[in-house]
């Protein structure tokens, strides 16, 4: 499984993403989102332009942006 996590620094939702891949033992690239403007433009083709962090992509598969119930980021 390959996940990929776009984030912003400092972003409290983009760090439970990480807590939670990491306490669960999936390995993940973390992309930079807000000063990658690479990255950036990654993460709005997939999250349909949706400036939200987390945003997460599994296995080229985008699952959704934001983190925790309602998501937030």
């Amino acid at each position: 499984m390959s996940v990929v996590i776009y984030t912003k620094p400092g972003c409290p939702y983009c760090q439970q993403a990480r807590d939670y891949y990491t306490t669960q033992g999936v390995a993940f690239t973390d992309y930079d989102a807000q000063n990658d403007l690479a990255r950036r433009k990654e993460m709005f083709a997939f999250s349909d332009n949706d400036p939200t962090v987390p945003c997460i992509v599994e296995d080229g598969e985008y699952l959704g942006s934001g983190w925790g119930k309602p998501p937030r980021g």
